[in-house]
């Protein structure tokens, strides 16, 4: 075919209205999703801009105390101050769901030093919106590594990591705990030292709290003291450390100290007793680690000597194998 028949075949074309897009969607349809589109970011910004305001909310038919907790735990988590609709949304919900591990979650919450205006139903929303924030990535290199099945991987993957960051508040209050109790005893020794010298009981702990300031012994007994300051007795506010913490053996420690308080026992005689009976226990639960050091230690050492035989007769099997037996 030659230029002179393609021309006017081409022109002809050029004259026929070509079937596109327009003909095969309503011409509304662009701009409603046009408007869709900017409904949708008006509304994360209004969201961004909501959140990062730090105003204090308004009282209403709220408890007023849960009320001032919140605007506190908006100052200080940037986290909850940003995700608080969606936080506030998922806690019913774990309410619910988790009501038997909730005490636990709280007592860990406490022990590990979070800021205490945390409720454990909150904090298992962070941890959830913390995993959804990951899940786009995770299901997509699931999906780009392995299509379909990588899907299921991805959930798993998911509860594994929700999972994981459970695990880490438990480990961080576990940690927090051992730090207490190693201090202890040189805390007691000094609250009896000053006692003994001629010092109340709370001027010796303002002195011993400033010695211990940045540990986690200090804080704690700070807490102890401010509740004393707040009307709280003695012996309320050694039980609410013991609440707070939740540890057998601080609370052993604790429970002789109001024991001696109600009986009116001199407090410095108290806790010398106890210093003592922390080194003693201190002292029995290094000897215990030390008695399963050997039996943890086997194991390794059978896989080390196996490895280590493989070595040295492993090139004389392979060329017994591979050549046989030359004498």
């Amino acid at each position: 075919m030659n230029l002179l028949h393609t021309i006017p075949i081409l022109l002809a074309a050029a004259e026929t209205p070509a079937a596109g897009p327009a003909d095969a969607a309503p011409s509304w349809l662009p701009w409603g999703a046009s408007g869709l589109v900017g409904v949708g970011l008006g509304w994360i910004a209004y969201w961004i801009v909501a959140s990062l305001q730090s105003d204090d909310l308004h009282q209403g038919d709220e408890w007023r105390y849960d009320v001032s907790r919140i605007n506190e735990l908006r100052r200080i988590d940037f986290f909850y101050r940003f995700f608080q609709p969606l936080i506030r949304w998922l806690t019913p919900l774990n309410r619910r769901a988790f009501a038997d591990s909730l005490p636990e979650i709280q007592r860990e919450i406490q022990a590990s030093g979070l800021p205490r205006f945390w409720l454990a139903e909150e904090y298992l929303a962070r941890i959830e919106l913390l995993v959804l924030l990951f899940a786009p990535g995770i299901f997509y290199l699931g999906f780009t590594l392995m299509a379909w099945p990588g899907v299921v991987v991805a959930l798993g993957m998911l509860g594994v990591a929700g999972w994981f960051m459970r695990r880490l508040l438990t480990r961080k209050a576990n940690r927090r705990l051992q730090a207490i109790k190693r201090r202890l005893p040189f805390l007691l020794d000094m609250l009896t030292l000053l006692m003994e010298a001629g010092s109340n009981f709370l001027r010796a702990l303002d002195q011993s709290i400033l010695e211990f300031a940045g540990h986690p012994i200090g804080m704690e007994f700070g807490r102890v003291q401010a509740d004393m300051r707040m009307g709280k007795s003695r012996t309320e506010a050694f039980e609410s450390m013991e609440r707070r913490l939740g540890d057998d053996e601080i609370t052993s420690i604790l429970g002789s100290i109001i024991q001696g308080e109600n009986l009116g026992t001199p407090l410095a005689n108290v806790f010398r007793t106890q210093a003592d009976v922390l080194r003693i226990k201190r002292t029995q639960r290094a000897e215990t680690v030390a008695g399963e050091a050997g039996v943890n230690m086997l194991l390794p050492g059978i896989l080390i000597m196996a490895s280590t035989v493989l070595i040295i007769i492993g090139p004389f099997a392979l060329n017994y194998i591979y050549s046989g037996l030359n004498l």
